[in-house]
């Protein structure tokens, strides 16, 4: 049987787990778990990958990592090599730790960021001995458990370095005690709630997200051009744009000026389309999108860009100055104009 398709771009977001072979134990102390987090983040410097989210179990593991220059398959084949060698060598075995192959999603991250950090995090207390527990026992549990990244996230004093905190809190309002305090609330309302398990919707086609993202993983990836384009590897998708670059030539482009359209409180069609332009070309969070066009919060960013859509589906004249725009902005990319 082929081996499940690897989509890798600059950017991309991925939940990965791996679990020890024949479901024993990856981790048999302490020690253990403190090797694999140092093998961790030497991994994490060597490929510049971003990890946003962790949680060790007793025989796998889960991580929320965003990889800028699209290596998850690099990153992470150096990791696990490293880390099986070192728990080989201290307890004196040999041959596999891992049963297979790191097993990946892709993750909208718009959409789905802040569901998947919270069932990482849940992962603890998301076993048969807690099944019956009462919500305040579970709680007590997530916050003694140690081989996690959520203290992190409630107090700066229980960070780890090698772990980027502010990518998640940016969707709770910033890395500051209001975005902490709405994460705490967000965890504790997964625990009363039950939430189900996000990476569900992946099962099949590896992608957890909305119908928008999975189409453009389709047409950018999957399609028979895109096939033919990027194959046998499906080669990294570039970056156009830096966003202020994108911005500069986007206002120059409208002859407008930039405080005009970006301006706070503002809700103009060229703001909403440069939202868009920003997403598809720059392939940046909706927080950050947020922050370079008057700081308003991701929210508005998506209701935006939503409405826009649909305006898109049904005006011919919007569609084709969009599409022209778009093309215009291609061109300068490469020089052309």
């Amino acid at each position: 049987m082929a081996r499940p398709l690897r989509i890798q771009y600059p950017g991309a977001y991925y939940h990965v787990t791996c679990r020890g072979n024949e479901r024993k134990d990856i981790f048999l102390d302490a020690q253990d778990e403190n090797i694999f987090l140092e093998k961790l983040s030497l991994s994490i410097d060597t490929y510049n990958v971003s990890l946003l989210t962790y949680v060790c179990m007793p025989n796998h593991f889960h991580l929320l990592v965003t990889t800028p220059e699209g290596n998850l398959s690099e990153f992470m084949r150096h990791f696990n090599i490293s880390y099986t060698s070192a728990f080989n060598r201290r307890h004196r075995r040999a041959g596999h730790l891992y049963q297979g192959r790191y097993k990946a999603f892709l993750i909208d991250s718009d959409n789905y960021l802040l569901a998947v950090s919270r069932y990482i995090h849940l992962n603890p207390i998301r076993i048969k001995a807690f099944s019956d527990k009462p919500v305040k026992e579970k709680w007590d549990a997530l916050l003694k458990y140690k081989a996690s990244s959520l203290l992190g996230y409630f107090t700066a004093g229980k960070r780890k370095d090698f772990v980027n905190y502010t990518i998640v809190l940016d969707y709770m309002g910033g890395d500051n005690r209001k975005g902490w305090q709405a994460y705490r609330r967000f965890m504790k309302w997964g625990i009363e709630q039950e939430i189900e398990n996000p990476l569900e919707l992946g099962k099949g086609n590896g992608i957890v997200g909305e119908a928008d993202f999975i189409q453009w993983i389709k047409e950018k990836f999957l399609s028979k051009e895109a096939s033919k384009r990027e194959q046998p590897a499906l080669r990294e998708l570039r970056k156009e744009f830096k966003p202020e670059e994108l911005i500069d030539h986007f206002v120059h482009l409208l002859k407008k000026d930039q405080r005009d359209i970006c301006q706070r409180g503002k809700r103009s069609l060229e703001r909403t389309m440069l939202m868009e332009l920003l997403y598809r070309f720059c392939q940046i969070s909706q927080p950050e999108i947020g922050r370079l066009v008057g700081g308003i919060d991701y929210s508005a960013v998506s209701q935006a860009r939503k409405r826009l859509q649909v305006r898109l589906k049904r005006e011919p004249k919007l569609k084709k100055r969009f599409d022209k725009l778009s093309e215009q902005l291609l061109q300068l990319s490469r020089g052309k104009i």
